[in-house]
């Protein structure tokens, strides 16, 4: 592929074409395609899967070894924290081409420690039940972004469980807990419509519950259930079956999770800007190491890509998606109209795809969006709409409509998926400017290497997730 940072014209699928103005100071230029793609990439392990291995490690009966597991910021501060908690996480030599394998090790778990978040999920939410089973107090707090993340239904959770937090009635960071060094565990209701993530942290350490736990959620909606059955398997393979009798009901027994040795699958919701820069460049993009089953939501995008006219094809487990001319050379793309609750981490790369279609799309069931990273409903809305688009929010989603874009400054609100969906329209629009790409180390310290060495050939240096902790 042929990729010129800045041709000093935009391009739209309508023939438009304007002056841009040179690139902001400290943005990233995103790349614009001007030539069909031919590339295959491995991309680094899946973030989901890493930290709730992380986690079921330390609360394991022995030791563990992630093999070619996720390096990066969300994965750093999640080793870090667990390292406070009093568990030996030791790098070891191992065949991943993205960083060192992780020998986890449990410990007696103590408190006395505060535990930084940073912007991740996955440690606000899943470590506080953790942290309830050591002996001690524990602070939490994070970014300024993470204390406008919800937070109310674990706090809430954690005290129905007997432990005592401290929220000063925020409902979200920051706050303390004071753990006894066990938890009695029973019955639990609790209302898990903000996020999936409240449900898969009880569930991880609900085996170390003296009683083990069952779990009622009793809200209206459920986003991402494909998630809390990611959780659900991580568990079985380590010898806990969770029971789930009725929808919105789960049920984990006490015991012994067993130490398991686990060889970590690729990021499949990472694969989607490149797998969608094919249907913008054209050509071709694969992804190697692409499994053949899988809990991860990423797999929705072998159905969801062909609805923008993309034929996608799995040979062995490398999957490919054929974008024919792409954009850029002319094709139009049909717009959607999609429920996407159970795959709601892939809509910024579907909306920016649309936001460069030719007919009129509806992306809806992702209202819980809002209390992501940032409001994502928003912040695409106003980036795209920054740049000529024409997006409208919906009680539950995103309606756009097709207008010719240019160039300008797309601001990633410190959201690593609000950066990757700057790239994918930038591909196709000269001029557009990531104001901060390092955002894309919360999950890939890698994307601009990525995005630019196998498309371009030219070296970039790697980030460093440790650096940005």
């Amino acid at each position: 592929m042929q990729i010129s940072r800045y041709s000093g014209k935009s391009f739209s699928p309508y023939g438009e074409e304007e002056i841009v103005p040179d690139a902001a100071p400290g943005a990233w230029p995103a790349p614009e395609a001007t030539a069909p793609l031919s590339a295959s990439l491995q991309l680094p392990g899946s973030k989901s899967l890493t930290n709730r291995e992380l986690v079921l490690s330390a609360l394991a009966d022995g030791p563990s070894l992630l093999r070619a597991p996720l390096h990066s910021r969300d994965s750093a501060l999640m080793i870090q924290a667990l390292r406070q908690l009093g568990v030996d996480i030791t790098e070891v030599a191992g065949a991943g081409e993205y960083g060192p394998d992780l020998l986890v090790t449990p410990g007696e778990l103590g408190g006395g420690v505060s535990i930084d978040c940073g912007l991740a999920g996955t440690v606000m939410r899943f470590l506080p039940p953790v942290a309830a089973l050591a002996l001690g107090p524990v602070a939490f707090d994070g970014d300024e972004g993470a204390r406008r993340r919800p937070m109310g239904a674990i706090i809430e959770a954690l005290r129905g469980l007997g432990v005592d937090v401290n929220d000063d009635g925020r409902g979200a960071l920051p706050f303390s807990l004071y753990g006894t060094g066990s938890v009695e565990g029973g019955e639990l209701s609790i209302d898990a419509s903000a996020s999936s993530q409240f449900v898969s942290a009880l569930l991880l350490a609900a085996p170390r519950f003296s009683t083990g736990l069952t779990l009622r959620h009793t809200g209206a909606t459920l986003p991402s259930l494909p998630h809390i059955e990611m959780t659900s398997s991580t568990l079985a393979a380590r010898g806990i079956v969770v029971e789930n009798p009725e929808p919105g009901v789960w049920i984990v027994p006490a015991g012994p999770i067993r130490a398991l040795d686990v060889d970590l699958e690729p990021d499949l919701s990472n694969a989607a800007p490149f797998l969608a820069s094919a249907i913008v460049a054209g050509g071709t993009v694969s992804i190697t190491g692409w499994p053949s089953a899988t809990t991860q939501v990423g797999a929705d995008l072998a159905h969801l890509l062909p609805l923008f006219g993309a034929t996608v094809t799995v040979d062995g487990s490398t999957l490919t998606v054929d974008g024919g001319a792409g954009v850029i050379g002319g094709r139009e793309l049909p717009g959607i109209d999609i429920d996407l609750s159970t795959g709601g981490e892939l809509a910024p790369a579907l909306v920016a795809l649309a936001a460069l279609a030719t007919s009129p799309s509806r992306i809806v069931g992702i209202g819980h969006l809002r209390g992501h990273e940032t409001d994502r409903l928003a912040a695409l809305a106003t980036e795209i709409n920054k740049l000529g688009g024409a997006v409208t929010e919906l009680e539950d989603g995103l309606a756009i409509e097709p207008r010719p874009l240019h160039g300008g400054l797309w601001k990633s609100y410190e959201d690593h998926r609000m950066a990757t969906a700057g790239a994918i329209i930038g591909l196709a629009v000269a001029g557009v400017e990531i104001d901060d790409i390092s955002t894309t180390a919360k999950t890939l310290p890698q994307f601009p290497e990525l995005w630019l060495g196998p498309l371009l050939g030219k070296a970039q240096a790697p980030m460093n997730p440790l650096e940005l902790l």
